[in-house]
């Protein structure tokens, strides 16, 4: 029933690592900056239906979108940020805001999810390009730890989390 109720109070949704809800955590890609932006552009440019471009400026890695609304939905505005993380992967965040003034039945947080998934598509990117931020911060400690002298227990590979695969 919480599900529900979230609907009903949210108009919102954004992307975070740690996000408890597996659609929302953005993505970390082992793949050119330039690539994730390329096919970015091209999906808000008309590569998803009812998606258009607001303006974008690939020096601060920000494209602004608009999603057109259904017969019974207002508009969504866009935020997405591709930027390079500490380790020099390519970082995707997004944010969707409804412009209603109710909650928006979870639609903001399917139109992420929804992006997200065409953006892998269109990057051909899998468990091998997708990173999981919190694996790749324990490997690189592993790896530093190792690095100073310091005594290990075992090393696991950056690869998406179990939980991040099976949707």
């Amino acid at each position: 029933m919480s599900g529900l109720l979230d609907g009903l109070k949210y108009r919102q949704a954004s992307t975070d690592p740690h996000s408890l809800d597996p659609r929302l955590r953005g993505r970390t890609y082992a793949i050119r900056f330039e690539d994730a932006w390329q096919a970015s552009v091209a999906l808000c440019a008309g590569g998803i239906r009812g998606w258009s471009t607001v303006r974008t400026n690939d020096q601060t890695g920000v494209i602004m979108a608009l999603v057109q609304p259904g017969p019974f939905s207002k508009h969504v505005d866009i935020q997405i940020v591709i930027a390079l993380d500490e380790y020099g992967q390519t970082r995707v965040d997004m944010s969707a805001v409804s412009r209603t003034e109710r909650g928006d039945f979870g639609r903001s947080a399917r139109l992420v999810d929804r992006f997200l998934m065409k953006l892998d598509e269109k990057l051909g990117a899998g468990p091998d390009t997708i990173l999981d931020p919190a694996r790749l911060d324990a490997l690189l400690g592993e790896l530093g730890a190792r690095a100073a002298g310091q005594p290990s227990e075992g090393t696991t590979l950056p690869g998406p989390s179990p939980e991040s695969v099976s949707r």
